[in-house]
């Protein structure tokens, strides 16, 4: 296990902006206070190279970016700001991604990379939705260069829709790409509806889940367990990439979905024991004491042992009270639906009616054999 850090995030800064340095503060502290840190080592990355970016990101993007940061940053668009630092501290965010990546390959089970600027809205020719390049898209294409891997998985399950990461992939039948997020017709980046499945020989490897507003931790669980379980079995990944944003908490400013540290929980814990190598980047995640929280419910399910001790149990639930118990999951309380149970709670969410045969939202879309594993 393994976890990558950089103070240097910081200088990636508006402090009137929700996305700024108090999130990675919030959670280091947050880990720091608990005791992580004294069973976990705390690395430093190192930037990365830019043959690095130039394997996701075309020249000029990333020629813009470098001139933008040099006569000292602004606005890229409505919501997407550059400090004069900017451009620096989004390559050792992307080298924080490829260390994470790295770590796994030398032996690691899974790590963690804690860094900012986020990535996973950023496409090959644009920066946008707070992210400046994509994080996973530059170390997933380091590890098929340097280390031969053919098939990855990438798993979102950030509230927005992963554009960015989902448009570098989208003709590639080597990656797969699922994602669970609000619906994207009430937010941003107003995609990510079930039929964007892919094109060409990519087609069948994009999986939207998209998630009516005032979901909540079962409703993500009984359909994360319909989908990834026979999903993960046949594509059998070599690696899996987590694509960590804590923005669907119920107390997070930017959504309307209602899960909670349970749920992060659950979900660390159920793809840690399918025996895939995880490699997770932090994404989104706006209210510090929910995203510093969850990141700790996040950890623990990959690896209860942090908190094993009565010190640390002590500590993790006078400081967590409100999900002491996230982490102690019992697997009989979560009931496992038939695929028509499910479609016809995800219909009825959606108040669309059951009885319609042609709908966007028609759930059975994700089960049918259009997969080509």
């Amino acid at each position: 296990m393994a976890i990558f850090y950089s103070p240097k995030y910081n200088n990636h800064q508006k402090n009137d902006h929700i996305e700024n340095k108090s999130r990675t503060d919030a959670i280091i502290t947050k880990f720091s206070k608990i005791g992580i840190f004294n069973k976990i080592s705390l690395l430093e990355p190192e930037s990365c190279d830019i043959s690095d970016i130039l394997a996701v990101h075309s020249s000029s993007h990333i020629h813009f970016i470098q001139d933008f940061c040099k006569k000292g940053g602004g606005y890229l668009d409505l919501d997407t700001y550059a400090s004069s630092q900017s451009y620096h501290t989004a390559l050792l965010s992307a080298g924080g991604a490829i260390a994470a990546s790295k770590s796994i390959m030398n032996g690691e089970k899974w790590s963690y990379s804690i860094s900012r600027p986020p990535g996973h809205h950023a496409t090959a020719h644009k920066s946008m939705g707070f992210c400046i390049f994509n994080n996973v898209a530059i170390a997933l294409k380091y590890l098929i260069r340097n280390y031969g891997l053919h098939k990855i998985c990438i798993i979102d399950f950030d509230v927005h829709y992963g554009n960015g990461t989902a448009e570098i992939f989208y003709n590639d039948p080597n990656i797969l790409y699922i994602s669970i997020h609000q619906d994207p017709k009430t937010l941003f980046p107003g995609k990510g509806f079930i039929e964007e499945q892919g094109s060409g020989k990519g087609e069948g490897y994009n999986i939207n889940i998209p998630m009516p507003i005032g979901s909540n931790n079962t409703d993500y669980i009984w359909i994360l367990k319909e989908i990834l379980e026979p999903v993960l079995k046949e594509f059998r990944p070599q690696v899996l990439f987590v694509e960590a944003g804590f923005d669907a908490h119920v107390n997070d400013p930017l959504s309307g979905i209602n899960v909670n540290e349970y749920f992060y929980a659950w979900i660390s814990q159920y793809l840690i024991e399918k025996n895939i190598n995880i490699i997770s980047l932090l994404e989104g995640g706006y209210n510090l004491e929910a995203l510093s929280n969850s990141n700790l419910s996040f950890i623990v399910g990959l690896e209860p042992a942090l908190i094993s001790d009565n010190n640390d149990s002590d500590n993790y639930s006078q400081s967590n009270q409100k999900t002491s118990e996230t982490f102690h999951i019992n697997k009989n309380e979560i009931k496992y639906k038939s695929k028509e149970e499910i479609e016809r709670y995800y219909l009825e969410k959606f108040m669309v009616s059951p009885d319609v045969k042609q709908s966007s939202y028609l759930i059975k879309d994700i089960f049918s054999p259009f997969f080509k594993f």
